[in-house]
């Protein structure tokens, strides 16, 4: 990872409805190692945060006017100290009009991962603590906790500018608590939902089932697959970057690495070639298999306990929500 801008700027909002107050900062984030840890560590504790949502722009406008500048910087007819403060100043007015905003510190900073650059856009908070000096004494200490970080989104600034017509270059932080608890942030970067990402990857898994009960597999090589699917999924979402289909495609085929690929695109499930990992849904993805003298069971371990119910005490599986193609089957068969 490698720093080209960044600064940090200081909003001060009292909790007694006062104006707030903007500190801006007229140094760089400098060239140090301290510097490259937050950005490492903020990188990290954003990848991390559940939930994300994935979508784009708004079209610039006087409500929205942050893409606008993000524009003239990277056609450097604006420079990075007055796009971040005037960025900072929008956020200012924002949250003065928010009830629930509370101020923070606003880092803003653009850096090049491999061939990709980013802007990385957030509000830190402090949280006291305690630490040991030198003299072996226990004295307060103030630091920056990652861990609470709930405003802060991130642009793919090589996917916006070599495919504008792309859905999902811009992620950021969902809140817990319902969307206007952080509404105001939304406004600032001025972006809007593309890409519903528990959809895609629930899409994906459904097409990925749907792939090996056509195979046909053996049970060991269906499960090699489905180990091989969630690992590179999880790898993806814990390094923030999207899961490519046809990568995807050749680590669960090596003998055949386009087969899952064509065969997405042949059923037209409507995926795109790059989709937002929902972790969530990730977790949830485990199949029941099992195989015994001509009966063959597969199913998602989300689907036990609502389409599928285990009875231990008789041995037994109730299916519901039968696929029609085995709903067919089963009346042609009692019909004859």
């Amino acid at each position: 990872m490698a720093i080209i801008n960044g600064i940090i700027h200081h909003i001060d909002k009292k909790p007694d409805g006062s104006p707030s107050v903007l500190h801006l900062s007229d140094q760089p984030l400098g060239t140090t190692q301290a510097a490259d840890n937050l950005v490492a560590d903020l990188n990290a504790a954003y990848n991390a945060k559940p939930g994300k949502a994935w979508g784009l722009f708004h079209e610039e406008s006087g409500a929205y006017p942050l893409s606008g500048w993000l524009k003239e910087y990277i056609g450097a007819t604006r420079w990075f100290r007055e796009f971040s403060q005037n960025a900072a100043e929008h956020l200012q007015r924002l949250f003065d009009e928010s009830s629930l905003a509370s101020g923070g510190h606003l880092l803003i900073v653009h850096y090049k991962m491999g061939m990709t650059d980013y802007l990385l856009v957030a509000v830190l908070h402090y949280t006291d603590g305690v630490t040991i000096n030198d003299s072996l004494q226990a004295v307060p200490v103030r630091y920056l906790d990652l861990s609470q970080l709930h405003m802060a989104a991130r642009i793919n600034l090589t996917e916006w500018h070599y495919n504008p017509e792309s859905r999902q270059y811009i992620s950021f932080l969902k809140a817990k608590g319902g969307r206007k608890a952080t509404d105001y942030f939304r406004e600032f970067i001025g972006c809007q939902e593309g890409v519903d990402a528990p959809s895609e990857t629930r899409t994906l898994l459904k097409a990925f089932s749907d792939f090996l009960e056509q195979e046909d597999l053996a049970e060991d090589v269906a499960k090699q697959k489905t180990r091989a699917l969630v690992d590179y999924a999880s790898s993806q979402a814990k390094l923030g970057e999207p899961i490519t289909l046809e990568e995807l495609s050749g680590l669960i085929g090596e003998d055949q690495p386009c087969a899952f690929f064509d065969f997405i695109r042949d059923k037209d499930y409507g995926l795109s070639s790059e989709i937002p990992p929902d972790k969530r849904t990730l977790n949830q993805f485990k199949r029941f298999t099992g195989r015994a003298e001509g009966l063959s069971i597969s199913f998602e371990s989300h689907l036990l306990g609502s389409s599928v119910e285990y009875d231990q005490g008789r041995d037994a599986l109730v299916i519901r929500n039968l696929p029609t193609q085995l709903k067919d089957q089963l009346k042609r068969s009692v019909g004859s």
